[in-house]
């Protein structure tokens, strides 16, 4: 979730509390008020009715609420003492003048004692709520209506001052995620007023800044280093290769020359490799075209032929579909390369190579009589199936390296004699 959405969630929940709470006390308030004036009343109604009875030689006990809305019933001397004013809303019976009929209708009672001439009577007192209640009824509906308004308001208001606040950022991440180290030459910027953002962007400035530096230094040496290492190389292999043309050499002293001129060709092959897999790391390839996967392996089954034949390995390709993908030439060239060469020198005596082609993947499968292989360190740098194979082991991190360039997948299988590479060349 964006940071301008979850900071609208937290604040839109915020509000709703706030705004619910304030409504339900708001609600609560005003129905006080009411009973309030409606129990001002019932206690002025009291006072004139005790003073109307006072007058009044003998209280009659009425027991119905008549036309003046009370009623009155003779109690006990303890029954006057222990009873106060009391407040509350009940429902009766009443007559409406447009209706014969008697219907339950709201309405708010004080019920309290008297005494007159030595007897002491109960004296209810009711007050019709029916206006009452449909002020409380519309008040209700007028509070849940502002309560949705304010709502809304407040959270549409937000929400368009929070994506304003928070756009220079949004386009400073835009800018950022385009921005390649070494390929761009804006750097990313935004134009705001907020602190932080200046901050943010002034910490990313400086980082950038050291990274190209670092960059460019890694360049440097990677040049360097193929410059400098390969040289001495080749000069100590030529002269290897001169010493061992010399007359008179022992076969024993021949033997050990074999051996270091072939530990220095190792050497060479190791230092390009690890080269190239600098490179590719630091993306100084990316020179993109649309490429057919379906003719490179086809180019590259027909330059390992002979290869093949010497090790009487069948190379099968079954093109079920035309696989054409936008990625750097050289980089699609070692990496199909790689897995086909893989495929060739671990196989059997008379093995098969099968390669499929599909939509969207490339499949290598080679017999071999290894087990399976290792899936965690498969493609980590020098590892080897084999402790006495001549290869770098740098061939298969070369092709996940390339694979985590452009988002492509590797993977894995073994089947009872058989070890398959899948490359999927759709975009993880």
């Amino acid at each position: 979730m964006k940071l301008a959405n979850q900071t609208l969630k937290y604040l839109s929940i915020s509000v709703l509390i706030v705004i619910a709470v304030w409504s339900t006390i708001f609600y609560l308030f005003m129905l006080e008020v009411i009973h309030d004036n409606i129990d001002e009343e019932l206690e002025n109604q009291k006072r004139l009715i005790i003073q109307e009875l006072a007058s009044e030689a003998i209280v009659a006990p009425d027991l119905e609420f008549g036309i003046n809305n009370y009623r009155v019933r003779e109690i006990s001397e303890q029954q006057a003492v222990k009873m106060q004013n009391v407040y509350r809303d009940t429902m009766l019976y009443m007559q409406d003048d447009d209706d014969p009929e008697p219907e339950l209708e709201p309405v708010r009672m004080l019920t309290t004692a008297f005494e007159h001439k030595g007897h002491y009577y109960e004296l209810s007192i009711i007050n019709s709520m029916i206006e009452e209640s449909d002020l409380i009824k519309n008040l209700f509906y007028s509070v849940l209506i502002l309560f949705v308004l304010l709502v809304v308001s407040i959270v549409s208001i937000n929400k368009v001052v929070i994506q304003r606040l928070w756009s220079p950022l949004y386009r400073f991440l835009d800018q950022l995620t385009r921005f390649r180290l070494g390929k761009s030459d804006d750097k990313p910027a935004m134009e705001t007023n907020i602190q932080e953002f200046k901050d943010l962007q002034l910490a990313v400035t400086t980082l950038i800044h050291h990274n190209e530096e670092t960059y460019e230094q890694q360049k440097q040496f990677i040049g360097n280093a193929s410059h400098e290492l390969q040289t001495p190389l080749a000069i100590m292999i030529n002269k290897l290769e001169m010493m061992a043309e010399t007359e008179g050499l022992q076969p024993e002293q021949s033997h050990t020359l074999a051996e270091v001129l072939n530990t220095a060709e190792r050497l060479v092959r190791l230092n390009k490799s690890l080269l190239l897999l600098s490179k590719i790391e630091n993306k100084q390839f990316l020179h993109n075209e649309d490429l057919s996967i379906n003719q490179l392996v086809l180019h590259i089954t027909d330059e390992l032929e002979d290869i093949a034949a010497f090790k009487n390995i069948k190379i099968n390709v079954n093109q079920r579909d035309e696989l054409n993908v936008r990625l750097d030439n050289s980089l699609a060239n070692i990496m199909v390369s790689n897995l086909i060469r893989n495929a060739l020198f671990h196989n059997l005596d008379g093995g098969d190579v099968n390669i499929t082609i599909t939509e969207n993947t490339l499949i290598v499968a080679n017999t071999s009589a290894q087990a399976a292989l290792d899936k965690e360190q498969l493609f980590s740098r020098f590892y080897k199936s084999d402790a006495a194979s001549q290869g770098t082991g740098l061939g298969l991190a070369i092709v996940q390296a390339i694979c985590h360039v452009y988002g492509f997948s590797i993977s894995y299988q073994y089947a009872i004699g058989q070890h398959l590479f899948k490359l999927d060349f759709r975009p993880a």
